[in-house]
């Protein structure tokens, strides 16, 4: 795990002066994101079945591209959407599952890949949801986490891309009312966006 402890300048983007500081830049997410995958990749090498790796829906469909892609072992990929944000910037610990995985996930190995752990309280809840499935192995791999802002204890957690301060950000696949995803990489927004 690596502390995002710089800032850059920003690049020009479509949102203008929305985005307040570039926390971590796309070469810096790329290279992480490689170790990631090859460290993963070593854990699994000896499974006796493809690797499934849950993509938790929105905000980790840039991070899980990238990861799968990196990998050096079988997968294959499942979604799911679960929400505790709606338009707020902070969890509010109610979860509801928008979109459940498509097949049985009894007997394998799967790994949540996560945009980035807030409180902890959607991750957790979604641990125990798939636990209850009866995996083989059930671990999490997540991008980003805040980790003055996490609420409860994640077991099971293989790796962790950058740990970051508790502030607001987006790009990489997070966002702010559905914005700023596109964006190649994760920065802050100015407070009069979201205030």
């Amino acid at each position: 795990m690596h502390s995002a402890d710089f800032s850059g300048d920003v690049p020009p983007n479509a949102y203008g002066e929305d985005v307040e500081s570039v926390l971590i830049d796309e070469a810096t997410l790329q290279a992480r994101i490689r170790e990631m995958a090859h460290a993963t990749s070593e854990r699994f090498r000896d499974a006796p079945d493809d690797l499934i790796l849950v993509c938790v829906l929105k905000g980790a469909v840039f991070f899980i591209t990238d990861f799968a892609r990196a990998l050096d072992v079988p997968t294959q990929v499942e979604f799911m959407a679960v929400s505790s944000y709606g338009n707020a910037t902070s969890s509010s610990g109610v979860v509801r599952i928008l979109k459940d995985l498509d097949r049985d996930i009894a007997g394998r190995d799967v790994v949540i890949v996560e945009d980035i752990i807030d409180s902890g309280l959607t991750l957790s809840w979604l641990m125990k949801n798939l636990r209850n499935r009866n995996p083989r192995s059930l671990s999490v791999v997540t991008l980003l986490r805040k980790p003055d802002a996490v609420k409860v204890t994640i077991e099971q957690m293989a790796d962790v891309g950058f740990d970051i301060p508790n502030e607001f950000v987006v790009g990489y696949g997070l966002d702010f009312a559905e914005r700023y995803r596109d964006l190649p990489y994760v920065g802050t927004l100015r407070k009069s966006v979201y205030e």
